[in-house]
């Protein structure tokens, strides 16, 4: 499997589009984060990715992680560890770290984007990292200070890693119905007992501990969610002055066999009496899980971008040396036995479907990224309130649809293969198989979709979504009449039009029928995220053909065509999700129960 990280595109979006120095300018962080700095990030961090991760791929595929019943530990595959260790070695786990605990406060905006290249070369892997730093963001909001000078300086060194325990066997997404008890000591610390499963990364030979946020229940916490408080178990007891102890109570039962991420330790937790350290206000353990599982949500959408860019690199690669039949329009190779696969319309469409959601799809993730510098750091309140609105709104899209977008596009490269593309030795298949996942870890898409329309929109009247369209509407009123953006503009004005339209009809239909909610609700996040894309389009032409920037011919022409294909044959697709929202939920609830058979 080939890779090289898009820096060209990654440049143009940072620089160009967002104007990211403009940004970083504003916050007390921002001032580290030079053009040069950046720029040897992104080159380093191209070169760990391209030289160190990308050949541990189709490792940990073929040879995953193993399971040991007597120890109860998790071996993962040994290029893993030395990949492991060369990227802290490198200081790529402290990067954006905050300063006073060992990071080197480099903005989140970077962070993300080397989390693009890992994701493009190894999305296993890359799963250990992802969950550390979330557990670091859930302790900087709501961690004591004994907790965050304990736990934060060894994750950020690496030495230590993290996860999220949510999940048990009789519930899922329903955390209301959970059962983990926490029983509370004359220390002050807490019994933990239960069984969580799905815990990735919950056991593994990595680092020296492992810090596990549980949720679990008081003895007198009210039933529901509202009576769900969270803990640190760690794999090693920790004293309130960071010293490692004695083994805690907390073991791997098992690793789940699974369809893809084979070298990503899926782990069933069991806790027998594992002591714990409240995170966090009792019975509010969902809150403090909301701030790990936003960053776990905005990096599994990246998780979707690099699959899509990695599938895409391999499938042109392909199309372009492949020799195939003749072209419908007459041999386009005559000096060759057939032509390409590159010749023929719908190998096109596929490449094509690729590059206009993986090109789009960066400038959503990173325009995101952005959000959560300014939501985190930005000196004034109102800038960072307007940011975490928007963030808000758009971290469903991003997640969701940059995953399921995932699905559909490595089919797209494993089909341009055809049968070697079902062949392991070409990696396609993997990509496939791995990309599956993400549309289902850290709330599915279908609580991504009730998250969007639900809370994000009915419950709050949709700040995020009012801040958003007013962006857009700004953009337009600015950049409507420029040669490339205008041709493009009726068709995006009619989409943004139908949404307001569809948004008030949903809210209408709502308060008749709750139904109609659950019912649009997945439409409407692809109706959303097709337009969102549109509009990153729109920002990209204007930006690749603003007066006095340096980009080649070949570059403009690029964007210019590849917009085409998004607006002629991607963002039509608005039309059938409308449709189907407008067709009501009688379709679907007014079915009944028998008719999907009995047991």
């Amino acid at each position: 499997m080939k890779y090289s990280a898009p820096l060209q595109e990654i440049r143009f979006i940072l620089n160009d589009v967002l104007d990211v120095q403009a940004m970083f300018q504003q916050l007390p962080n921002g001032a580290a984060a030079t053009p040069d700095v950046v720029d040897a990030i992104l080159v380093e961090g191209a070169k760990f990715c391209e030289q160190v991760l990308l050949a541990t791929n189709q490792i940990g595929d073929q040879e995953g992680c193993v399971f040991d019943p007597v120890s109860k530990s998790v071996q993962v595959p040994d290029a893993f560890k030395h990949a492991y260790d060369q990227y802290v070695d490198g200081g790529w786990m402290g990067l954006c770290g905050d300063p006073q605990y060992g990071g080197q406060g480099i903005p989140e905006t970077l962070g993300y984007v080397i989390k693009e290249m890992i994701e493009s070369c190894n999305v296993s892997w890359g799963t250990y990292p992802l969950l550390s730093l979330g557990a670091v963001d859930a302790l900087i909001h709501h961690g004591e200070d004994w907790q965050k000078q304990a736990f934060i300086p060894p994750i950020l060194a690496g030495s230590w890693t993290g996860t999220m325990c949510l999940t048990e066997p009789h519930c899922g997404s329903d955390l209301g119905l959970l059962k983990t008890k926490a029983e509370p000591q004359a220390d002050g610390n807490y019994h933990i007992t239960g069984t969580k499963i799905f815990i990735t990364a919950g056991e593994h030979n990595m680092s020296q501990n492992i810090m596990h946020l549980v949720l679990a229940r008081l003895p007198d916490a009210p039933a529901g969610t509202k009576g769900i408080s969270m803990f640190i178990v760690p794999k090693f007891k920790v004293t309130r002055d960071g010293k490692l102890g004695e083994r805690n109570a907390i073991a791997a039962g098992n690793i789940e066999h699974k369809m893809g991420l084979k070298g990503s330790a899926t782990c069933v937790m069991n806790l027998d009496g594992a002591e714990g350290y409240l995170i966090g206000e009792r019975n509010r353990g969902l809150n403090a899980m909301f701030t790990m599982m936003n960053t776990a949500r905005l990096g599994v959408g990246i998780q979707g971008l690099g699959l899509i860019e990695t599938s895409y690199q391999n499938s042109v690669a392909y199309a372009r040396d492949r020799l195939q039949m003749r072209s419908l329009s007459g041999a386009k190779r005559p000096d060759k036995p057939a032509d390409p696969l590159l010749v023929h319309p719908d190998v096109r469409r596929m490449l094509l479907t690729q590059r206009a959601i993986v090109e789009a799809g960066r400038a959503l993730c990173f325009y995101s990224a952005t959000l959560v510098d300014l939501t985190l750091h930005h000196p004034d309140a109102a800038a960072r309130k307007r940011a975490d609105d928007l963030l808000s709104f758009l971290t469903p899209i991003s997640k969701a649809f940059m995953t399921e977008a995932a699905v559909e596009c490595t089919y797209h490269g494993m089909q341009i293969l055809g049968g070697h593309g079902y062949i392991k030795e070409w990696g396609l298949e993997q990509l496939a198989r791995d990309a599956r996942i993400t549309t289902v870890y850290e709330g599915t898409t279908q609580i991504q979709a009730l998250d969007l329309i639900g809370r994000k929109i009915l419950a709050t009247q949709g700040p995020g979504m009012k801040l958003f369209a007013a962006e857009v509407e700004q953009f337009l009123v600015a950049h409507a009449e420029q040669a490339e953006v205008a041709p493009h503009v009726p068709a995006f004005r009619a989409v943004v039009d139908e949404w307001q339209k569809l948004t008030f009809e949903i809210t209408s239909a709502a308060g008749k029928d709750p139904e109609q909610i659950g019912a649009a609700a997945v439409d409407y996040l692809f109706f959303s995220s097709y337009l969102t894309l549109a509009y990153f389009w729109l920002r990209m032409l204007e930006a690749a053909h603003r007066p006095g920037n340096t980009h080649s011919d070949l570059f403009r022409a690029s964007k210019r065509h590849v917009a085409r294909f998004y607006f002629d044959r991607l963002l039509p697709r608005t039309l059938t999700h409308a449709a189907a929202i407008r067709s009501g939920s009688s379709n679907l609830m007014g079915i009944p129960e028998a008719v999907f058979g009995s047991d």
